[in-house]
């Protein structure tokens, strides 16, 4: 069949990572600023995705496939790099999820998640999707304690 007859797909608001696949998250140009290096920001705009996918080496894309890597952030960022902190806020990580798991009580995420409702908590600019912190521990503790799967 001629192209010219075929309808090209609806543009449902979603972006997907060029180089994964994967389905992006997106983010405001605040949190891109802020984790962005100078001399990479200005390929990406205002509006942009972050590729969670850990695998990938792509942390940011646009619709027109311009991409910003790991390597071009001012630090690595989880889950890209799983030492980084989950919440960039607080500086919480893996560490602290591990220690609550060996102590058979999730007191430190308890914590962590009243920390995230506090006025403190700037998860825009500070996440590196953009988003609160609240979801990645959360499957983080049940990946360890082997109620989902890694």
């Amino acid at each position: 069949m001629n192209k010219a007859f075929v309808r090209e797909p609806e543009f449902d608001g979603r972006g997907y990572c060029p180089r994964c696949g994967a389905l992006g998250v997106d983010v405001s140009g605040e949190t891109l600023d802020t984790h962005i290096l100078p001399a990479a920001r200005p390929r990406i705009g205002d509006a942009a995705w972050f590729c969670s996918f850990a695998g990938c080496d792509v942390a940011y894309f646009t619709l027109l496939e311009a991409i910003v890597t790991t390597d071009e952030l001012h630090a690595p960022v989880y889950p890209k790099d799983q030492l980084a902190p989950i919440c960039a806020c607080f500086g919480f990580g893996r560490d602290e999820v591990e220690a609550d798991i060996r102590d058979g009580s999730p007191q430190r995420i308890r914590a962590l998640l009243k920390q995230a409702d506090s006025p403190e908590a700037d998860c825009r600019r500070q996440s590196a999707d953009g988003k609160c912190c609240r979801g990645a521990v959360q499957r983080l503790y049940l990946q360890l304690t082997g109620q989902t799967e890694q």
